[in-house]
């Protein structure tokens, strides 16, 4: 997941319906969820993705809310530190890739939860030297055959 939706009152049952063995549709839940993301403002604003929206603490605290929630745990977005607390803590963005695109420097994150308290514990990592091997190198090895890399 990455963001909230256009509207207010989206339920975790509505999540749940999604299809999501299809490509995302031009619009609608599937869609704003995985291109919406927070903003520093109140309500709700155009993306910069042009697809989904930017939302604000107000949007967020209305879903953990209504959903009974204390904390939403999102990805895909880039964050320099590989993660980064939002909305008063109720907002982590986690992105695990670090060095995106072998061009952005970030590190990447992931968040280990306390067994007991389930507090967030976001654990940063940099990037590694790419293995000296062929792209798909280890994949299916008819794949390797079909493109020439065995």
């Amino acid at each position: 997941m990455a963001g909230f939706f256009s509207k207010d009152d989206v339920t975790l049952d509505q999540i749940r319906k999604i299809n999501r063995e299809c490509e995302p549709p031009d619009e609608g839940l599937m869609t704003e969820m995985l291109w919406s993301d927070p903003q520093k403002d109140k309500g709700r604003a155009a993306s910069k993705r042009g697809v989904g929206v930017a939302f604000g603490q107000d949007v967020t605290e209305n879903f953990l809310k209504k959903n009974d929630l204390q904390l939403v745990i999102r990805s895909h977005e880039m964050k320099e530190e590989g993660y980064e607390f939002e909305h008063s803590g109720k907002l982590i963005t986690v992105f695990s890739a670090p060095n995106y695109c072998d061009q952005m420097g970030n590190k990447g994150a992931f968040i280990r939860l306390d067994g007991k308290t389930l507090k967030p514990e976001p654990i940063s990592f940099s990037e590694v030297p790419h293995p000296p091997v062929k792209a798909m190198q280890y994949a299916n090895p008819m794949l390797g055959q079909l493109f020439g890399m065995m």
